[in-house]
């Protein structure tokens, strides 16, 4: 059994599809269909049940994937530690993050990385927060970037950014010229939020109820700009975090409303890791170089 079979077991069952997969590892889908026949046939048992369009896991095929993603984390946090004895002139860094979240934050860090340690590959997973947790946990990504609060307690976590969240209006909103708002003065509002499953949706779907109400949601959208641009039409108001606000000019004028101190709460984005797995120093580093771009952008 060759180690790179481990791979196409686990992102095929992450995936339920040969050609997802198969695509992911840049492989032709029969060439993955022979390579897991292949297998199933030299452990006489069938790991997948092939379905139309999806394949499932059988129980032979999950014992098989539970040891795989601790052999493939072992792996990597081996070769981790022989390519930090190098002294970082080659490896490869595996990150995950937030969609919206990393498009601001990411791409500075990443171009000064890249520029200090050339030799090393950068990989880059995009998904929402429960999924990013799983895969820090699983050692398929090493460290991810993430915002409060943290499910897992086997993640240890380091701050990174500590933001305001604003509430974005119309200019003809009755409160638009208000120097800070009470969130329960917007309970009757329309809400134009983000889908669910997206970690900034549950903090603000937390702020309203901690301000005694749930939102009436008129529409929702993945893309925060989205969410704006419809706010400028005067379909409803959004919640935006303060590092949008800095980013993103936006078409049409918008308010943006702080919140009083007693419904605000500082928004804190971080990186996260597995409590005693090993940290690589491309990991260390690349932490560090993303704390001094950040203070240096949003609080310098």
């Amino acid at each position: 059994m060759e180690p790179k079979i481990l791979r196409y077991v686990i992102m095929l069952a992450n995936e339920k599809n040969f050609s997802k997969a198969a695509e992911k590892l840049h492989m032709a889908q029969p060439s993955l269909s022979y390579q897991i026949i292949k297998l199933e046939n030299e452990l006489g048992t069938q790991l997948f049940n092939r379905g139309h369009g999806e394949v499932q896991l059988t129980y032979p095929g999950k014992v098989f994937v539970e040891h795989a993603l601790k052999i493939n984390d072992q792996f990597n946090q081996l070769k981790r530690e022989i390519d930090d004895v190098t002294d970082m002139h080659k490896g490869q860094l595996c990150i995950g993050s937030l969609a919206t979240t990393g498009a601001y934050l990411l791409p500075e860090a990443i171009s000064a990385f890249k520029n200090k340690y050339p030799g090393i590959e950068l990989v880059l997973l995009e998904d929402n927060a429960p999924n990013l947790e799983l895969l820090v946990l699983r050692g398929q990504v090493e460290i991810c970037l993430l915002s409060m609060p943290i499910t897992h307690k086997e993640l240890e976590v380091e701050k990174i950014l500590e933001e305001d969240v604003y509430l974005a209006v119309p200019p003809s909103h009755p409160l638009a010229k208000s120097q800070e708002v009470n969130l329960s003065d917007f309970k009757e509002e329309f809400f134009i939020l983000l889908k669910k499953g997206t970690s900034f949706r549950k903090e603000t779907e937390n702020l309203c109820k901690e301000a005694g109400f749930e939102p009436r949601i008129t529409f929702e959208s993945i893309n925060i700009l989205t969410c704006l641009s419809l706010v400028s039409t005067g379909m409803g108001i959004t919640f935006v975090p303060g590092m949008v606000i800095k980013n993103t000019p936006v078409s049409e004028p918008l308010v943006y409303l702080p919140l009083h101190v007693a419904d605000n709460h500082k928004r804190n984005v971080v990186f996260a890791y597995k409590n005693g797995r090993y940290l690589s120093k491309a990991a260390r580093s690349f932490i560090n170089i993303m704390k001094t771009v950040t203070q240096s952008k949003y609080t310098g």
